[in-house]
């Protein structure tokens, strides 16, 4: 009888959590992420896929977790209980399957391959309405002044980290997860793990971020400003008569101006502008847009929620390159909503027209709920300024402007 119980127990993971108790650790970090995203409703839809792949792979023997290459494309592994290594670049995808499971198939598939982030750009772009950029074109310097945060920690984080890693890690700055991703695939593919769970997790962290950059930087006064009352005193000179027209024209123009100054950043804003380009035809693509929007945006979410939180196993996260990465991309994205209310207060003194500095504070990629939680603090101050709209103008713009911050860091440093 005590045979068979130890042969019970030797089948159980308990063993080997009980000799490597940073295992609770990490399951704590995954019970805390699900309580964001379930409880608390923190971008939900990627917090929660996230969070469970980072459950999951972290119990010992299930074989869930990815297994990241080396510099030379090696990766480690037990196959009949022995160690095996080998260069994953060259191993046919069956291979991978059946010899490092399901999680590392997807991974080397669809996001070490680059694939899955452009695809969710696409989705993004079918999804986002550029209609209140164009109607305010003024306020959509806010999402370039925005990444102000990349580049201030790129500039600090160079001295702890390679440039590439630099790179990679100061992106989160632009509060965009496929960005984040594309980038850091294309730099520093070793730190793909810590950099997305940080970045996606500052993502979620968004209403409670803002309000407290917001807190530190703002008056009270500055932030009753009424962007309604300030358009009646100073009315706009610029009128578009066919807005239809020039929201087709927008996603073509951008993907063309983009291409020909920053092609590294094609793969992303090409996409994004050809998943709002769909949306905007109207009826003749109505189709296509329903599958970019739907189908295939929550598939490609689902897969890389959960295998970018398959690359959180223990000995990825639990080191100090990760408390790094942790502590800096929190320094990224605070300095980015920084920058973009410093810009406002910059021009603030030079123009009659008043702009409120929420505003610039999200002139962050995190859409829509960075202009969500802006517009609930301006409603705080006064219950009748709905600052939402002007909000989403910089917001929106700074999905393009973190795209062609990537595209930059790619081109100098990739």
């Amino acid at each position: 009888m005590q045979e068979v119980f130890e042969k019970i127990y030797g089948m159980t993971a308990i063993g080997a959590i009980v000799d490597d108790p940073r295992f609770l650790i990490m399951y704590l970090l995954a019970f805390v992420l699900l309580y964001l995203g379930i409880k608390k409703g923190f971008e939900p839809l990627l917090l929660i896929p996230i969070a469970f792949g980072v459950l999951i792979a972290n119990f010992p023997g299930g074989g869930m977790g990815v297994i990241g290459a080396d510099g030379d494309g090696m990766v480690e592994f037990w196959k009949n209980g022995v160690l095996v290594k080998r260069p994953v670049y060259e191993m046919p995808l069956t291979e991978i399957a059946h010899d490092m499971g399901l999680m590392n198939y997807i991974y080397y598939a669809l996001i070490k391959s680059g694939l899955l982030p452009p695809i969710i750009f696409m989705g993004v772009g079918a999804l986002t309405d550029f209609g209140p950029m164009l109607r305010n074109l003024k306020l959509a310097i806010f999402g370039a002044g925005a990444q102000f945060g990349i580049f201030a920690v790129l500039f600090v984080a160079s001295y702890f980290f390679t440039m590439p890693e630099a790179a990679s890690l100061a992106i989160i700055g632009g509060a965009d997860g496929p960005t984040a991703i594309f980038t850091t695939l294309k730099l520093a593919p070793h730190l793909l793990g810590p950099i997305a769970i940080a970045a996606y997790s500052y993502m979620a962290l968004v209403p409670v971020i803002v309000p407290l950059v917001v807190k530190l930087t703002c008056s009270k006064k500055e932030l009753m400003i009424n962007m309604k009352e300030q358009d009646k005193k100073y009315p706009s000179q610029t009128e578009f008569k066919n807005m239809r027209v020039l929201k087709i024209i927008f996603p073509i123009a951008v993907t063309t101006i983009v291409a020909i100054i920053v092609p590294d950043a094609v793969s992303l804003i090409g996409m994004l502008m050809f998943g709002n380009l769909i949306k905007e035809v109207g009826s003749s693509t109505s189709r296509l847009f329903e599958t970019a929007s739907n189908g295939i945006m929550n598939a490609a979410t689902i897969f890389l929620g959960l295998s970018v939180g398959a690359t959180m196993t223990v000995d990825a996260f639990l080191n100090w390159t990760t408390i790094g990465i942790v502590a800096g991309g929190f320094l990224a994205f605070g300095f980015s909503i920084f920058g973009g209310i410093m810009l406002v207060k910059l021009m603030n003194l030079f123009s009659k027209k008043k702009i409120n500095p929420l505003v610039g504070a999200t002139g962050l990629s995190a859409v829509p709920m960075a202009s969500r939680v802006a517009n609930d603090i301006a409603l705080k101050y006064d219950p009748k300024n709905h600052v939402l709209n002007y909000c989403m103008s910089s917001n929106v713009a700074g999905v393009i402007g973190s795209a062609v911050a990537a595209g930059i860091l790619i081109s100098f440093l990739g």
